[in-house]
């Protein structure tokens, strides 16, 4: 779990912002720098629930806005019941499956529950939670459009790279584009209804966080009023190699366990690139950089078995993370006390090994099984199996070791 009481000086917020390696663009620099440095404002991002869990992309912003509320300022989660029934374009080739409400619904209630780990909901300054689906429900089509679409010069909207590649592909919709008009007037609405005047978020959003800026300072001026509002974006996480990070051969890496194993997501941090282990512990971990470079520089092993644990501390809590680790480095011993179990019916053995491969979803497939046999990858009770045509008794399953190369390992439990 995140921790609550380490306090940031908010004085020097953007440079430490910056030295970690989260400042990436912002609408304008020196206004920026003093909201963010400046006394107690109110700061928010938001995350579409188009799936009923968080992945590591929204804990990177989540992450930062926690420096924001441990420095003193306010911070506000919005969580877009109503933006993800229409889905963001950003990025898209096609159009995104649409939610029915239910499901919305459903999300949102998952997503809040996966942010409450990692912002203080409660204490001396806690965050708030909002669905921006409560100010949309009753805001007729018609209001919305005289409101806010007038603003909006379809042009240039089509020249943002949000629309551009879905239409260069021909399938832009009507509906997709009136997700800018949505977010743009969340931060409107926020600003007055909470007085917020930054929004933070990834990189991949820029458009839609801008078009808000955009619209408060002709909304502003319309009324004669002072605009006040700025955007600032994190960097999308990439490896050294410019690689999206966060996929794994079982698809993204979620933050709720039922997704994602703890084990696996250990896993995935302990088996990143050495050169990104030093820009992971600088984003996920709140050790002193001069402490991490030390460490990189001296010893990269305990370096990446530092970072692993504290990312997945971080998201899953400290217990998880301590039996995640030892799972890890019980990987390279017979015992496997702490191996994720397999429960198999005892009426399915015999069994031949590329069977059991399939079932401990060691291997997607028989063939992928067999190719994996020939390349040497695979071991049961810490022998390597060379035979693809090897037949696993009932004697032999209980309790049984079975590894894929040095990263995977189940034990087979006899049901």
């Amino acid at each position: 779990m995140m921790e609550k009481t380490n306090k940031i000086d908010r004085s020097r917020l953007f440079e430490t912002l910056k030295e970690r390696g989260y400042v990436y663009q912002m609408s304008n620099e020196e206004n920026v720098k003093k909201i963010v440095n400046g006394k107690p404002t109110t700061v928010y991002v938001g995350i579409d629930p188009t799936a009923d869990s968080l992945h590591i992309g929204h804990f990177f912003s989540l992450m930062m806005l926690k420096y924001f509320q441990d420095a003193g300022h306010k911070i506000i989660v919005l969580v877009g019941g109503a933006t993800a029934m229409v889905g963001d374009p950003s990025g898209r080739t096609d159009m995104r499956k649409m939610l029915s409400k239910a499901d919305a619904e459903h999300n949102v209630r998952e997503v809040i529950s996966l942010v409450e780990k990692f912002v203080d909901t409660k204490g001396e300054n806690p965050a708030k939670i909002v669905n921006n689906a409560e100010w949309f429900k009753d805001y007729d089509y018609v209001s919305f459009m005289r409101d806010v679409g007038t603003y909006f010069n379809i042009n240039k909207m089509l020249a943002n790279e949000a629309y551009a590649r879905r239409l260069k592909e021909g399938g832009l919709t009507f509906l997709e584009m009136g997700y800018m008009l949505m977010q743009a007037y969340d931060f409107v609405h926020l600003n007055q209804e909470y007085g917020c005047t930054l929004q933070i978020g990834g990189s991949d959003q820029w458009g839609n966080m801008v078009a808000g800026t955009e619209l408060s300072r002709k909304m502003a001026f319309a009324d004669g009023k002072e605009h006040n509002l700025e955007c600032l974006t994190c960097p999308l996480l990439t490896n050294s190699e410019g690689q999206k990070m966060g996929k794994t051969a079982k698809g993204a890496l979620w933050v709720a366990r039922d997704k994602t194993s703890v084990f696996d997501f250990y896993q995935y941090f302990y088996n990143i690139q050495d050169k990104d282990v030093e820009m992971l512990l600088k984003l996920f971990t709140r050790i002193p950089l001069e402490e991490i470079q030390e460490l990189v520089s001296t010893d990269i092993i305990k370096a990446k078995k530092v970072m692993a644990f504290e990312v997945t501390k971080l998201v899953h809590g400290e217990e998880e993370a301590q039996k995640a680790m030892n799972m890890a480095q019980n990987l390279f011993s017979q015992g496997g006390d702490d191996a994720p179990i397999v429960e198999i019916s005892k009426s399915a053995f015999p069994m031949g090994i590329c069977e059991l491969l399939t079932i401990c979803k060691l291997a997607p497939s028989k063939s992928e099984a067999r190719r994996l046999i020939q390349g040497g990858a695979i071991t049961f009770k810490n022998e390597k199996v060379t035979d693809f045509a090897l037949n696993i008794s009932l004697n032999d399953a209980e309790d049984a070791l079975v590894k894929k190369g040095k990263k995977s390992f189940v034990k087979v439990k006899l049901i």
